[in-house]
C-alpha cells in the first residue's frame, strides 16, 4: 500500500504547557510492534509521515507521565489529531517529595543546564543556588559570567532591576520551587539584543490539582548577624493557578577597604593618600511574588503576575581615614569622613499575559508589563580635617538630597508554528517605553544653617524607546541541527539637564543575528558552532550626570554621553560523550563601557565615571568535564584559558592593554543513606588575576560547603551552609597607567556560617506556577549602589 499519509498532534501537560521531546511511537494493532515514530518539538507538537492506510495504537509517553494509548485509524488521507493531555504520575509526583538527589550538569550546544530541584542547594535561596552554578560569579553586588553582566530571566522572562536589588531578590527568594538554572551563551533571537548572556532560573511547574505551601527561615552569622524568612502557597483547580510567596529579610553587613592614591605630575609623585574605610549596611526588604492563571479553555490561557520589591530602610554609615604625605611618606595632614545614607525605595512590576494554542500546534503569546519604581536617598557627609600635629583644622558637612522616578511600559507578541516533525518558525515584536525623572539638591551646612549650592544640585530627564522585531527558524535532520534567526532593533534616546538645558539625543538602529549548528560524528563525538552579535546599553544612572560624594575628594558621577556597545561573538566546540567538552571562543565589542577611577591629579580627586573604551577582545579555551565517581559522587570541573585586551583614548592618549587568566571551577555533589536523605555540595572556583578596564583584579579562591538533611517524613528539611571556608575572597583592584596610580584592596564579608529550615504542607506533590516576569529595561533602572 502507499505510505504517503501523515499523523500529527500536539501534546501538552494539565497546565496547558506544551511537553517537549515526548516519545510517539506507532503500534501495530495485531501484534503491538512499534512500527514508526517520532518525539515532540518544543511546541508540543510532532508529525509521523508515510504512513500507510490501517488501524494502529499511537503510544505516547515522557518520563513521569502516564503512558497515552490512543487507537487510530488512517484512511486514504492524513490525520490531525485533536490536543493530547498526558497526566503525571503518580509514582513521580511521590517522588518529587521523597528523594533528595544531587546536582546534574548538561553542557547543550548554546547552553550549560544546572540542574537543582530537591538538591541540598534547593533548602537555601536563590543566590545560594547561582553561587553554586558553574561559570557564575558573584562577587559584592555584581553578577557576572566569563567577566560580562548577564540578563536575568525566570521562566524565561527578564528580571529588570538594579544589581543589589537583583541580589536582594535573589536572597529573599526561596530555592524550593527551581527546577535548574540555564547559563545561554548564545541566546536565539527572541531574546532581547542586549541579552549577551543569559542566566534563566527555570522554576517547576504544577502538576496536579489541590492546595499546597511551605515555610522557610534561615540564620546566617557573618560579622553581623542577619535572617530571613518567608513563606508560599499555591492552589490550583481545573480552572485556575495561584501562587502566592512573601519573604522579609532583615540583614547588618561589613565591609571593609584599604585605598592608595598615589597623584602624579610630570616629574612624579606629589602625594600619597592612604585610606581605611569601613561601610556598615543595614537592610529591611520585603519580597511580594504572585501569579494567577486562567484557563479559559484547553487552548486558551490569561495571567496575571506581579513582582514587588520594598525597601522601607535601607541605609549605610562610611567611616573613613585618610592621611595625606608627601613622596618620602612625611604626613601633611589627615581627616576623618563620615558618610550616612537613609534610603527608601520600591520597584513594582505588573505583567499581564494571554496565550492561545491552535490546532496546527502553533501558538501565539502576548504580553503587556508596567513598571514602576521611586528611590529616595537623603545623604550627610561630614569631613573633619587635622593639621600635620594632628590638631584640629576645619569641617566641611553638606547634605544632599536625591530622588529618582521611572515608569516603563512594555508590549510583546510572540509566535511559533512547528513545520515539520524536525522544523519550527518563531517571529515577534516588542516595543518598550521608559521614562525617568531625577533630582538632587545638595546644601551646604558649615554656617550651621542650610544654604543651597546650586553648583551641585541638578535634575535630569530621561525617555527611551526600543522597537523591536525578530524571526528564527530551527531544522534538525540526520545527524545535523541548524537553528539561526534575526533580531532588529530601532532605539531613540533623549537625555536633558534641565538645569543647564543641555540636551542630548542618540538615534539608531542595528541588526543581530545568531545561529548554532552542531554535527553528529558518531554515537559518542559531536562538533559545534555557534555565534551571536548583542548590545548593551548603558543603565539609567550611568547616563545621570550628577555627582555623589563619598567624600570631599572622591565622586561617583555618571556619563550622559555613553554609548551602548556591540559585540560580536563566535564559538567553535566538540563534545565527547556527552560528559567531556573543549571549546574556543572569540569575542570582539566595539565602544565597550565600564566605570573606571580617573584621577584628577591637579585637583587631588579620584573620580569614578563609566567610560567608553575603543573596544575589548576576549579569547580563550575552555575544557569541562562532568562525570560520575560514583553512584553517589558527581563531579564537574572546567579550566578556562583566557586574554582579556583593552583599547582606549584616555586623557588624549592611545592605551592598550592585556592579560592572559585563569578560571576554574572543580563542584562536587554527594549523596549518602540508604534513603538518600542526606545530600552535600563541595565547590571551588579559583580565578587569577584579571584585567579589566584597564584595572587589574587580583586572584582569589571561592569555597563553598551546603548540607541537607530531610527530615520529619521528607517533608522538612535542615540546611547547613558555610561560604569562604578558607578565608581566601579578599581581593586587590589595581590601576597602573599613564598619570593613573591607584589601588584598593576589599573585604566583602562574604564569610559566613547559614542555618536554615524549611517545611512543606498540604500535597506536596504539586509544584507551583511561579512565574517572576520582569523585563530587560528593569535591569537598567539603577548601577548596584
Amino acid at each position: 500500500m502507499a505510505q504517503n499519509f501523515e499523523v500529527s498532534g500536539k501534546i501538552i501537560d494539565q497546565q496547558n504547557q506544551p511537553v517537549a521531546y515526548a516519545n510517539i511511537v506507532l503500534l501495530s494493532v495485531s501484534d503491538s510492534t512499534a512500527v514508526r515514530g517520532t518525539t515532540s518539538l518544543d511546541s508540543g507538537f510532532f508529525k509521523i509521515t508515510n504512513v500507510s492506510n490501517e488501524k494502529y495504537i499511537v503510544q505516547i509517553s515522557f518520563v513521569g507521565f502516564k503512558d497515552v494509548l490512543l487507537p487510530i485509524h488512517v484512511e486514504n488521507s492524513d490525520l490531525v489529531l485533536e490536543t493530547i493531555t498526558i497526566e503525571e504520575s503518580a509514582e513521580a509526583l511521590n517522588e518529587i517529595s521523597l528523594i533528595a538527589k544531587k546536582p546534574t550538569l548538561k553542557k547543550e550546544v548554546d547552553r550549560l543546564v544546572f540542574n537543582v530541584a530537591n538538591t541540598a542547594l534547593s533548602a537555601g535561596n536563590m543566590k545560594d543556588v547561582l553561587r553554586s552554578t558553574p561559570s557564575v560569579l558573584i562577587l559584592g553586588n555584581s553578577l557576572t559570567v566569563r567577566n560580562a553582566a548577564p540578563t536575568v530571566y525566570i521562566n524565561d522572562r527578564k528580571i529588570h532591576l538594579s544589581d543589589s536589588e537583583l541580589l536582594q531578590l535573589l536572597e529573599g527568594t526561596p530555592a524550593n520551587s527551581i527546577k535548574s538554572i540555564e547559563v545561554i551563551t548564545n541566546p536565539s533571537a527572541k531574546y532581547d539584543a542586549e541579552s549577551g548572556v543569559v542566566l534563566n532560573i527555570v522554576m517547576s511547574k504544577n502538576l496536579a490539582t489541590g492546595y499546597n505551601g511551605s515555610v522557610f527561615a534561615n540564620f546566617t552569622q557573618g560579622t553581623y548577624a542577619r535572617y530571613n524568612a518567608g513563606f508560599s502557597n499555591f492552589y490550583k483547580t481545573e480552572k485556575i493557578n495561584v501562587f502566592a510567596s512573601y519573604s522579609y529579610n532583615d540583614a547588618k553587613i561589613a565591609r571593609a577597604s584599604n585605598e592608595l592614591v598615589n597623584y602624579r605630575d610630570i616629574s612624579g609623585i606629589t602625594e600619597r593618600w592612604v585610606s581605611d574605610i569601613d561601610r556598615t549596611t543595614w537592610s529591611k526588604t520585603h519580597t511580594l511574588n504572585t501569579n494567577f492563571d486562567y484557563f479559559i479553555n484547553d487552548k486558551n490561557t490569561l495571567s496575571f503576575s506581579a513582582n514587588l520589591l520594598y525597601l522601607p530602610d535601607y541605609k549605610y554609615i562610611t567611616k573613613g581615614h585618610t592621611d595625606v604625605f608627601d613622596p618620602a611618606y612625611n604626613r601633611l595632614y589627615n581627616f576623618t569622613t563620615k558618610n550616612k545614607s537613609d534610603d527608601d525605595k520600591y520597584n513594582f512590576g505588573f505583567d499581564l499575559d494571554y496565550s492561545l494554542n491552535f490546532e496546527n500546534g502553533s501558538s501565539l503569546s502576548l504580553n503587556t508589563h508596567l513598571t514602576t519604581y521611586d528611590y529616595y536617598r537623603d545623604q550627610s557627609v561630614r569631613s573633619q580635617y587635622f593639621d600635620v600635629n594632628n590638631s584640629f583644622d576645619f569641617l566641611n558637612l553638606f547634605n544632599t538630597q536625591s530622588d529618582q522616578n521611572t515608569l516603563i511600559n512594555t508590549v510583546q507578541a510572540d509566535y511559533s508554528l512547528p513545520l515539520s516533525d524536525s522544523s519550527s518558525f518563531t517571529t515577534g515584536a516588542k516595543a518598550s517605553f521608559v521614562n525617568t525623572d531625577s533630582a538632587l539638591n545638595q546644601y551646604n551646612l558649615n554656617s550651621g544653617i542650610s544654604i543651597f549650592d546650586a553648583a551641585n544640585s541638578n535634575a535630569f530627564e530621561y525617555y527611551e524607546s526600543v522597537f523591536a522585531a525578530y524571526a528564527s527558524y530551527e531544522n534538525d535532520w540526520d545527524k545535523w541541527s541548524l537553528s539561526f534567526g534575526l533580531r532588529l532593533e530601532q532605539t531613540d534616546t533623549e537625555g536633558k539637564s534641565v538645569v543647564t538645558n543641555s540636551i542630548i539625543k542618540q538615534d539608531y538602529f542595528d541588526w543581530f543575528p545568531t545561529a548554532n549548528i552542531s554535527f553528529q560524528a558518531s554515537e559518542k563525538i559531536s562538533v559545534y558552532s555557534n555565534y551571536k552579535r548583542s548590545i548593551e546599553r548603558p543603565d539609567f544612572q550611568s547616563l545621570n550626570p550628577f555627582k555623589f560624594y563619598l567624600n570631599d575628594n572622591t565622586i561617583v558621577t555618571g556619563n550622559p554621553n555613553l554609548q551602548p556597545a556591540i559585540s560580536d561573538h563566535y564559538v567553535i566546540g566538540i563534545s565527547l560523550n556527552d560528559s567531556f567538552f573543549v571549546e574556543a571562543y572569540y569575542k570582539d565589542t566595539q565602544s565597550s563601557f565600564m566605570e573606571l577611577p580617573l584621577q584628577d591629579n591637579a585637583n587631588s580627586l579620584l573620580v569614578y565615571t563609566p567610560t567608553n573604551l575603543t573596544k575589548t577582545v576576549e579569547y580563550g579555551f575552555d575544557f569541562v568535564a562532568i562525570f560520575d565517581i560514583t553512584s553517589r559522587w558527581n563531579v564537574y570541573a572546567v579550566t578556562s584559558f583566557f586574554n582579556w585586551s583593552d583599547k582606549a583614548t584616555i586623557n588624549n592618549s592611545i592605551l592598550e592593554m592585556d592579560t592572559w587568566s585563569n578560571y576554574s571551577v572543580l563542584s562536587n555533589s554527594f549523596t549518602f543513606l540508604k534513603d538518600n536523605s542526606l545530600t552535600a555540595n563541595f565547590s571551588m572556583v579559583y580565578m587569577s588575576d584579571y584585567q579589566q578596564g584597564f584595572q587589574t583584579v587580583g586572584s582569589r579562591l571561592i569555597s563553598d560547603l551546603a548540607i541537607k538533611k530531610t527530615i520529619l517524613n521528607k517533608k522538612g528539611s535542615l540546611t547547613l551552609a558555610f561560604a569562604n571556608l578558607f578565608n581566601t575572597q579578599n581581593y586587590t583592584v589595581k590601576s597602573r597607567y599613564l598619570y593613573q596610580d591607584n589601588a584598593r584592596y576589599l573585604n566583602q564579608d562574604d564569610r559566613y556560617v547559614k542555618l536554615g529550615f524549611s517545611y512543606n504542607f498540604g500535597n506536596t506533590g504539586l509544584e507551583t506556577n511561579q512565574r517572576n516576569k520582569e523585563l530587560e529595561e528593569r535591569a537598567r533602572l539603577e548601577k548596584g549602589e
